[in-house]
């Protein structure tokens, strides 16, 4: 804030501002050029900007009764209409200060009614409800809370020294978990491998058998459609070959040697020629 005694002023563009007269309101101004009566009137020129204001850390106590520091920041603004102006002067002494206990003190109830876990994961819900609670005070007061950010969560130091034991343990487990889990699925590899390699064993046992049994049918076919007849010749060779070691007469037809008309058994007749 600041306050104007001359006679002529300025005003910028983010800036708005209240004209008193003999202490009392007499108008809202806005950007521009301005003038007054000096000693008799007064103008108070207010930033409408948004104020970045932080929240000093401090030990708060969560709903399981561990003391934890923690701080943030907001941004506030005051309005930029009349009311709003005219409410920053004469609502509220330093709104930056009444702004910043309020902030505190609403800071520590968010964290009272959650635990250390829930806080933990909990700064943009605690931000939110924060913001609204803020908003809420402060509209009489002619102020904006535009947005509240929750910066610093800060256990103390056994908390942190057995949650980080927590946290590497659970690695532990989780990388124990993943090495059991590689180790499974090797093996199911490996058990799936030797099903498929017997399965093919297998198939190709079958294939040589069918192949074998393919062959050994092919060869009875070939015998019994060529060799039936050759059979029956050799039989003949074979008594043919032994009429001859005997000494027979055997009978040449037309048709070839035919042992079925050997003469050596039958009697031989002479017959006179004078």
């Amino acid at each position: 804030m600041r306050t104007v005694y001359g006679p002529v002023f300025v005003l910028r563009p983010y800036e708005r501002g209240i004209q008193e007269l003999l202490g009392r309101y007499r108008g809202f101004l806005q950007p521009g050029l301005g003038f007054q009566i000096p000693i008799l009137q007064v103008t108070r020129v207010r930033d409408v900007r948004e104020h970045t204001m932080d929240i000093r850390p401090q030990p708060v106590i969560t709903k399981d009764n561990v003391e934890i520091l923690v701080d943030g920041v907001m941004w506030v603004r005051p309005g930029t209409d009349e009311d709003s102006i005219k409410a920053t002067f004469y609502s509220i002494d330093d709104w930056k200060i009444a702004v910043a206990q309020l902030a505190m003190t609403n800071l520590r109830q968010e964290f009272g009614n959650l635990t250390l876990d829930e806080s933990l994961v909990a700064r943009e819900l605690i931000a939110a409800n924060l913001q609204r609670i803020l908003s809420s005070y402060t509209s009489d007061w002619g102020l904006v809370v535009s947005k509240v950010e929750i910066r610093l969560i800060d256990p103390p130091e056994d908390i942190k020294l057995a949650m980080h034991k927590q946290k590497t343990a659970e690695q532990e487990r989780r990388s124990m978990r993943l090495l059991a889990t590689g180790e499974f699925e090797a093996s199911e590899q490996q058990k799936l491998a030797s099903i498929q390699r017997a399965e093919g064993e297998r198939e190709a046992a079958i294939q040589v058998a069918q192949g074998k049994a393919e062959a050994i049918r092919l060869v009875n076919e070939a015998a019994e459609r060529y060799f039936r007849g050759n059979a029956q010749a050799l039989k003949l060779m074979e008594m043919t070959e032994t009429s001859l070691a005997d000494n027979a007469k055997i009978v040449i037809t037309e048709k070839g040697i035919s042992p079925t008309m050997l003469l050596g058994s039958l009697p031989v007749t002479v017959k006179d020629e004078s």
